[in-house]
């Protein structure tokens, strides 16, 4: 392990403290926590370039293609076995119009 001075407004780590305590764990094992979970941030979004982002479109529509199509007999027990939920409070009317608007435009931009 690697050791670290570092110099803290006191208002910091006065704060840190108190959520080290909330915690229930020290002060050390809380900003270990709290850099480790800020620096694994940084590694989980990544911009990919263009090559790859072309390459996985690619490698997405091969796979399209070899699973095939399924019959509309196929699509409605598929649709009858799905499960039921309800409808989230914010899903307005308005909002699911909006929805199937897009999905309308972009499947005619798609034919």
């Amino acid at each position: 392990m690697s050791r670290l001075t570092l110099r803290l407004p006191d208002t910091l780590h006065q704060q840190l403290i108190h959520l080290a305590e909330s915690e229930g764990v020290s002060l050390n094992q809380y900003i270990v926590y709290a850099l480790t979970h800020q620096s694994s941030i940084n590694y989980i979004v990544q911009l990919l370039l263009k090559q790859e982002t072309n390459q996985q479109q690619s490698d997405f529509t091969n796979l399209l293609q070899k699973l095939g199509k399924a019959s509309p007999t196929e699509i409605e027990i598929a649709l009858s076995e799905r499960e039921s939920v309800e409808t989230e409070k914010e899903l307005t009317p308005e909002i699911i119009a909006q929805f199937q608007q897009r999905f309308q435009i972009k499947e005619k931009v798609n034919r």
